[in-house]
């Protein structure tokens, strides 16, 4: 997965190597107050877009916690 700003670049190898691969992602977790990683997968219920206050958010299964996660204002993806 490329992220450039919000935007993944989309094509029909970029969609299929979105759904196939797993990642690490970490951003600040309000709820624990310290950056977290966690393992993901970007999957058809997953999204990204920013929120009507103008913050962004990215949903991804988190496979850690088997269940949807959302990460806001801003986050680094590893493979």
């Amino acid at each position: 997965m490329t992220i450039i700003g919000l935007s993944l670049i989309d094509s029909p190898i970029t969609e299929r190597y979105k759904m196939d691969k797993t990642f690490y992602i970490t951003y600040w977790a309000s709820k624990h107050k310290k950056h977290i990683t966690r393992q993901g997968k970007h999957d058809e219920k997953s999204r990204y877009g920013v929120a009507k206050n103008g913050t962004p958010y990215y949903v991804y299964y988190d496979l850690d916690a088997h269940g949807y996660r959302t990460a806001t204002t801003s986050w680094k993806v590893r493979h």
